[in-house]
């Protein structure tokens, strides 16, 4: 894993048949082949809800997706990249709800 990734980019998906194994198991799979094509990511993890129960915990998502990239431009260059815009115009049906988180390492 490289260390020096300094952009972080959170995604969480909500499904339009939240928790449907079927459309979970094409998004991810949908993510993990957009992901192995993009040239800007430099760490990735894609995730499900861990279930987990206290309060601050929000598990009303059906698929995260973290990646890490070494500068905002890198990011900048990724959201117009031919791979994500693929991924999008492919897989979006599938959804009804994204949420994005963006932070830089301190």
């Amino acid at each position: 894993m490289n260390n020096t990734s300094s952009f972080y980019h959170v995604v969480y998906f909500w499904l339009k048949k939240s928790k449907d194994y079927g459309d979970t198991n094409k998004l991810v799979n949908d993510l993990k082949k957009f992901i192995g094509e993009n040239k800007q990511v430099v760490t990735s993890f894609i995730g499900l809800p861990a279930g987990t129960k206290r309060g601050v915990v929000d598990n009303s998502y059906d698929v995260s997706l973290i990646v890490t990239f070494n500068s905002k431009e890198e990011q900048e260059v990724y959201q117009n990249d031919p791979t994500h815009l693929s991924f999008i115009d492919k897989a979006s049906n599938l959804w009804e709800k994204v949420q994005v988180f963006d932070s830089i390492k301190t």
